[in-house]
């Protein structure tokens, strides 16, 4: 059974920032990529970040990048997201995604 576990959301001051996790487990995590989605209110889901299985390739939407940073500790089956110098227009709920499976989610909320 494929379970994806985010964390590491709240509330932020603009400027500051956050690490989300996301714990998984069910499936081969080292052979797979995996991403990060993000769904801000009123919004549909985007894409934020994306990296390969080994960690050899990122991607980022435009609108984070220099600002956000993808891993992964494949030793710990986990991938992280670093979010520095955050911005109200980062408030969202983010979302892990891995071999068509969703994470809950975890709220950013990104206010003064």
């Amino acid at each position: 059974q494929v379970q994806l576990v985010e964390s590491g959301g709240g509330l932020v001051q603009p400027g500051g920032s956050l690490r989300l996790s996301c714990a998984s487990s069910g499936f081969s995590f080292s052979n797979i990529g995996l991403s990060w989605y993000r769904q801000a209110p009123g919004k549909g889901r985007e894409l934020v970040a994306a990296i390969s299985n080994f960690g050899s390739s990122t991607t980022y939407a435009d609108s984070v990048k220099g600002r956000f940073i993808i891993s992964r500790d494949n030793a710990k089956n986990t991938v992280y997201l670093q979010m520095n110098s955050l911005k109200p227009e980062d408030t969202a709920v983010y979302y892990c995604y891995a071999v068509t499976y969703w994470g809950k989610g975890t709220l950013v909320t990104v206010s003064s």
